[in-house]
């Protein structure tokens, strides 16, 4: 299956929107966008996964590098809407409580600070 990368601006944020399977063959394809948005100065990225049916340790590290680039730069990472099985991974990874994770989008992007714990 291919992954899908969409961006959209929400305020000061920006909404990557990925859908499909993120594993070793597909993460570099995110890991581009993700580069491009903070050459760009895009530093405040809300990754909506609603639509992300599988995620492996590959997927994983991706979202931990654009944590750790944002944050150099007074940047964030959120994290929105994973299906239970990407939550789980999340959970057993003990990244849920690295990566501030959010129910939905809406949730991540309204919220000034504090991280509210995902549905699962």
């Amino acid at each position: 299956m291919s992954l899908t990368v969409h961006t959209e601006q929400q305020g000061n944020l920006v909404v990557v929107s990925v859908a499909g399977e993120l594993d070793m063959a597909t993460a570099p394809q995110l890991q581009d966008q993700i580069t491009d948005l903070l050459d760009k100065g895009r530093n405040r990225l809300v990754f909506d996964l609603a639509e992300v049916s599988f995620c492996d340790s590959t997927g994983l590290s991706v979202f931990v590098r654009a944590k750790n680039s944002c944050d150099e730069t007074g940047g964030v990472v959120r994290l929105a809407a994973p299906q239970r099985g990407v939550l789980r991974i999340l959970e057993v990874s003990g990244l849920v409580e690295v990566l501030q994770t959010y129910p939905t989008v809406a949730e991540a992007v309204a919220d000034g600070s504090t991280a509210k714990p995902a549905a699962g």
